[in-house]
């Protein structure tokens, strides 16, 4: 069986996940998915990595295809993403409808979970907001960073800490068990990320990749983007 190469920001891994075995047994191909923090994406894609369709950032997906990295014409919106607030499933949920109610919550935290500060598109935001607060440095030695929001989602159900706290985009939350959504960040902290897909210049598979992204884009996936997070655009 021929294999579709795809990387994707972990925002859409719950997503792919979920079509998977239909497309593959409909397109006869594997789809071998590599899912991470969209700058750790983008480098493995920079880096020549085997790439036949790619899930990030509208904004990215727009700079790369003036590279030359994606095709222009192919890309498609998958959906707006926001960024949340989580718990381990069976927590008191805290309230986190303004800046003062965020930030006592992070405060009584025992852990924070969090993507790539660095990296990551929800990761890179939280840490500003926990600036913004004035508590990153009383909450530093508490944080706990993982290279994307899905495996730090599920760090944080394994650790059944109920005074744990999460914050990635509403996708990766939604998608693994253990964790609950609290909600969105407050507004003056929103975040809500466009994510799309392309093809990319070098597949080897184009036919398939259009294929995919056909399925996750079309109006046949539109109310399992919207369960799973996706806003339609």
């Amino acid at each position: 069986m021929a294999f579709l190469h795809l990387i994707s920001a972990g925002a859409a891994k719950g997503l792919v996940q979920a079509v998977q075995r239909e497309f593959e047994a409909g397109a006869g191909v594997t789809i071998d998915g590599r899912f991470g923090a969209v700058g750790a994406m983008k480098e493995e894609l920079l880096a020549g990595e085997p790439c036949d369709a790619v899930i990030l950032t509208q904004a990215m997906l727009e700079q790369l295809a003036a590279d030359g990295m994606v095709v222009g014409e192919s890309i498609r919106p998958v959906g707006r993403v926001y960024t949340g607030i989580a718990i381990p499933a069976g927590s008191t949920r805290p309230h986190i409808h303004d800046a003062e109610a965020l930030k006592a919550a992070l405060l009584h935290a025992t852990a924070i979970y969090l993507p790539d500060p660095q990296r990551a598109t929800a990761g890179i935001h939280f840490a500003n907001v926990l600036a913004k607060l004035g508590i990153h440095d009383a909450v530093a030695a508490r944080l706990r960073p993982f290279p994307n929001g899905a495996n730090a989602m599920r760090a944080m159900a394994d650790g059944r800490d109920a005074q744990a706290i999460g914050c990635t985009q509403v996708t990766e939350i939604l998608y693994t068990s253990g964790v609950e959504l609290v909600g969105v960040l407050p507004k003056e902290f929103e975040l809500a990320t466009l994510y799309s897909a392309a093809t990319c210049p070098r597949a080897q598979n184009a036919p398939a990749a259009a294929r995919l992204i056909d399925l996750l884009c079309g109006d046949g996936t539109r109310s399992l983007r919207q369960v799973g997070g996706f806003e339609p655009v």
